[in-house]
């Protein structure tokens, strides 16, 4: 299969949805307790595999300014828009597809780890996990979310190869050389209820979530977002991963 063209992607792309996108929000706050870094620590180096446009970064750098941050992505507008989002933090243009030779990455040796929403893009994420092994610090605990559940319309429009259950992610990581402390579906009911309404929308997914959201859009989405708040971290279809490189 084709790679993605992830500069076009985001030429086209409408990023204000995700402003409101409660499935975005709810995958942020697993993030943060599961990455398990404290606001005042200093020392820690986070790498962000798949930065995107620095959305993420923009939501974290301000709230743990003493985190070293390093944002790599394959595509040069995301890591443009991501520079021009978020100026204390580091993004480069990088192919984890491809073993890493840039002698200032390879030194970073980051402390934690986020792939979030970017495994389910490519064809071989095993290769893309056992690269960016080689920028991690022995005891490197790594964060891993990847889509769970049925597909919609929508992400069979960005371009997703699959989704995963929670032993499908758990395998994968013991395949690249993690070692795995737990996998998990998280978002039971809510976050569930929440792509069962996107599903129902069929193939109108797409445009409508193409351009700003109306505000009915964006009523849904709050109260989705209110909901979720009240997800159960089991039995879910947003799949977590946590795991840690010892080195090799």
């Amino acid at each position: 299969m084709e790679r993605d063209n992830w500069d076009q992607h985001w030429l086209d792309c409408i990023e204000a949805s995700d402003h409101y996108n409660p499935g975005v929000s709810y995958r942020r706050r697993i993030i943060s307790r599961m990455l398990q870094i404290e606001p005042n620590r200093a020392g820690c180096r986070l790498v962000e595999l798949g930065s995107g446009t620095g959305q993420f970064a923009g939501d974290f750098c301000p709230r743990f300014p003493l985190v070293n941050f390093l944002g790599l992505d394959i595509s040069q507008e995301g890591v443009g828009r991501a520079r021009r989002r978020v100026r204390t933090a580091r993004f480069e243009v990088c192919d984890l597809l491809q073993p890493l030779t840039d002698g200032e990455i390879l030194r970073f040796g980051a402390t934690h780890a986020l792939c979030s929403e970017v495994l389910e893009h490519v064809d071989h994420p095993e290769e893309l996990l056992r690269n960016a092994s080689s920028l991690m610090a022995p005891g490197c605990r790594v964060v891993v979310t990847v889509p769970g559940g049925p597909m919609t319309t929508f992400d069979k429009h960005i371009g997703h190869r699959r989704h995963y259950s929670p032993q499908d992610l758990r395998s994968l990581l013991r395949a690249a050389g993690y070692d795995v402390e737990k996998t998990g579906g998280f978002g039971f009911p809510f976050y569930n209820l929440y792509r069962l309404a996107l599903l129902s929308r069929g193939a109108g997914l797409v445009q409508m979530v193409s351009g700003p959201p109306s505000l009915s859009i964006r009523a849904g989405y709050y109260t989705f977002e209110t909901l979720c708040r009240l997800n159960l971290d089991w039995w879910g279809w947003q799949t977590v991963g946590i795991a840690r490189w010892l080195g090799q």
